[in-house]
């Protein structure tokens, strides 16, 4: 045996026992004629003992060990003098009388400690040697015990577990498909799920009821904190099913999540919010709770009160009360205009209305307007003295809200109100079916072809189809999307129409989706289904700021793995064997 024991299970109850660790070594430490070793695996450290006294040889041999060697060692569990509380094994070390050197190692490029001095970019160029640290290790262990949770719970709900391909055909539709040439097929391609959707929907038509997957994903699309070019969803469909019985469900699964992972008993039921609200007080499909500062309209306060023309002519004023800012510096205030004029937020400026703690008031408009005036808009702020009124404007309502709503996370961030152990969950409910793309200049499918009309507004589809609502649903957390759904159109001419108003012509909907119409002439159950991100949901209850933290391998920040130095080129006799040519220059 290599090992009796592991590194993280010895404890008092454990003196005299003859036991065999195996790990890697952690520390040395040579003090006088003792050498003391702590070995680590998966499970803790326990510190080893070897005497000089008793035996110099086997001290020598211990002083040669070097950081992350892989080690076995036998020996005598026995009370520690100076007892180490912060180690689950801090009470007891082993007197080694036997010491094997497995592997020996290089000097490891960074610490294998909880803070090390690795950038990330060596990190995972090494995530071998990450993945040794506890703290990595720990999110990892998270994700294990929630899929075993979340497979439990879907068991006993009755759903069965099924795998779909993972090579399908392109649905151009939505986010860059990833593709794969076929040697077999020279010219023609698959592509890498992105996810799901037509398969667990195939499914419901045969007949399989309640369907779930714990699925790779891929899309192609630029990343960040809270993307990568592959993901695990947690994938579900059912059937005889409506809007109300997936959120309920689903919202026991989570509730048991935080319970269990986190000990967080979450409101019964959770709120729920429709998209238009959502936009309107936060600015965002995917509102964070934890904190207020919503927004306020302040056209009537503002529109034509004044002579300032960008006001005046503005479609949409709105702001937010920050508490207790009013002392904000020129260099402060300067640093948020900055912010809000950055490429990715958009906006023109920034207007802030300072309510002093003596009550007086100082505006960067006080040339455009009255004192009176700003003290309306105070008041419709509900602004206490030492607050800080910052407002925005522009010509496209929406567009502003979303501008206005960076701003808020950052106050959100700077004044210490997103804390990672509170989780405020909600659901929006009511999204548009369409959004228009002005890349492609034509409406698209804000989740996917294959979600349902609100009945109510099906008569809208051909005059007025942005009005349309859409049945479908998202599960947020502290701002985070962390899954969403809807229920599914199984009408095969309401489906014909969904793809008709998308621009689809009948020839191409049936090229990429016939195959999927042609399943519904054959008794369709109406159906639902929602997929949680998997990655993001563990990030959360982890309390990280980026999911690559929870995922054993991730890509970097250009969807590159350093690691195993993927993409790379290929050979060209592979490329030969493929029909595919590259052009060099």
């Amino acid at each position: 045996m290599y090992r009796t024991n592991t590194c993280g299970e010895l404890r008092i109850s454990d003196v005299g026992k003859k036991v065999t660790l195996a790990g890697w070594v952690q520390r040395t430490r040579k003090m006088g004629g003792m050498t003391f070793v702590d070995l680590r695996d998966r499970y803790g450290i326990t510190q080893l003992v070897f005497n000089e006294a008793t035996d110099k040889e086997l001290c020598d041999q211990a002083n040669k060990l070097g950081r992350e060697y892989c080690i076995q060692a036998k020996g005598l569990v026995q009370e520690r003098q100076s007892k180490n509380a912060k180690m689950e094994t801090g009470d007891i070390e082993i007197i080694v009388d036997e010491l094997n050197i497995l592997s020996p190692s290089l000097t490891p490029p960074f610490t294998i400690e909880d803070h090390t001095d690795g950038g990330d970019e060596l990190r995972m160029k090494y995530r071998y040697l990450d993945l040794r640290r506890s703290v990595v290790r720990r999110n990892l262990e998270l994700r294990h015990r929630m899929t075993i949770l979340i497979r439990n719970f879907l068991d006993n709900q009755k759903f069965i577990e099924v795998e779909t391909p993972v090579l399908i055909g392109s649905t151009p539709e939505g986010a860059r498909d990833f593709v794969v040439p076929s040697r077999m097929n020279p010219g023609q391609f698959y592509a890498l799920p992105q996810s799901p959707q037509t398969l667990k929907q195939l499914l419901m038509v045969a007949g399989f009821d309640r369907y779930f997957q714990i699925a790779k994903c891929f899309r192609d699309e630029d990343l960040r904190a809270d993307r990568q070019p592959e993901f695990t969803q947690v994938d579900c469909e059912m059937s005889f099913v409506d809007q109300d019985d997936v959120i309920n469900l689903f919202e026991e699964m989570c509730r048991m999540l935080f319970k269990e992972i986190r000990g967080v008993d979450l409101p019964k039921p959770l709120q729920q919010m429709t998209w238009h609200e959502a936009m309107r007080r936060f600015g965002s499909d995917k509102p964070d709770l934890r904190f207020g500062m919503e927004f306020v309209e302040l056209m009537d306060e503002f529109k034509g009160k004044g002579e300032f023309s960008v006001f005046n002519e503005a479609n949409y004023i709105g702001g937010i009360c920050a508490p207790g800012c009013a002392d904000y510096s020129r260099k402060q205030l300067n640093e948020l205009t900055d912010f809000v004029k950055r490429p990715q937020v958009g906006a023109q400026g920034l207007v802030y209305i300072k309510y002093n703690a003596d009550g007086t008031i100082k505006s960067s408009v006080d040339k455009f307007y009255s004192q009176e005036v700003l003290q309306a808009v105070l008041k419709k702020m509900n602004a206490k003295p030492g607050d800080l009124a910052l407002i925005l404007s522009g010509s496209n309502a929406n567009k502003t809200r979303v501008q206005l709503c960076s701003l808020r996370l950052l106050m959100g961030d700077r004044l210490g109100l997103r804390d990672k152990n509170v989780f405020k969950c909600l659901w929006i409910i009511d999204f548009p079916l369409f959004e228009w793309s002005d890349e492609e200049q034509r409406l698209m499918a804000t989740h996917h072809p294959f979600t349902m009309p609100n009945p109510d507004d099906i008569p809208l589809l051909d005059a007025h189809p942005e009005q349309v609502r859409a049945k479908a649903y998202d599960f947020v957390c502290n701002g985070i999307e962390v899954g969403g759904g809807s229920l599914r159109i199984h009408d095969t001419k309401l489906q014909e129409k969904m793809f008709e108003v998308l621009g689809f012509t009948p020839e191409r909907a049936e090229a990429q989706f016939g195959f999927l119409m042609n399943a519904f002439k054959y008794g369709a159950p109406p159906h639902a289904g929602l997929a949680f991100g998997l990655d993001r949901f563990v990030s959360i209850l982890a309390g990280l700021d980026s999911i690559r933290d929870c995922i054993a391998f991730p890509k970097n920040n250009n969807g590159r793995d350093v690691m195993l130095d993927a993409p790379s080129a290929l050979e060209p006799k592979q490329l030969e064997e493929l029909k595919i040519k590259i052009d060099k220059e």
